[in-house]
């Protein structure tokens, strides 16, 4: 007689391969009330998949969290178009000056 745990031996990278795979969902609340007052609820869902399975579902939030994803590059254009900007209104401050400069020689 073959021990039916012992053909079914999986190892602990098989059993992950399939979780990631297929996903696996755990959800629940828990809710605290004193005399059928609601004082508090904590609602708990808790997805485990791999990257590739949660972007098929839609799910791709950690790509846009700039604490989690590599938000470097948005920065840098970002600080590109700070550092235009910076430069157009010195420019345009230089100019003022200059009209400025200008209008008070005139008026000697």
């Amino acid at each position: 007689m073959t021990n039916p745990i012992a053909t079914r031996d999986a190892s602990l990278a098989d059993v992950l391969e399939r979780v990631l795979d297929k996903g696996v969902v755990i959800a629940g609340d828990i809710r605290i009330n004193l005399l059928d007052i609601e004082l508090l609820t904590v609602r708990i869902r808790l997805l485990i998949a791999s990257v590739d399975k949660a972007r098929e579902m839609g799910i791709d939030w950690w790509e846009h969290d700039p604490s989690l994803s590599s938000g470097d590059r948005d920065m840098l254009q970002e600080n590109r178009e700070l550092r235009e900007r910076l430069a157009e209104l010195e420019s345009s401050r230089d100019r003022e000056d200059a009209g400025q400069d200008k209008d008070r020689e005139r008026s000697r």
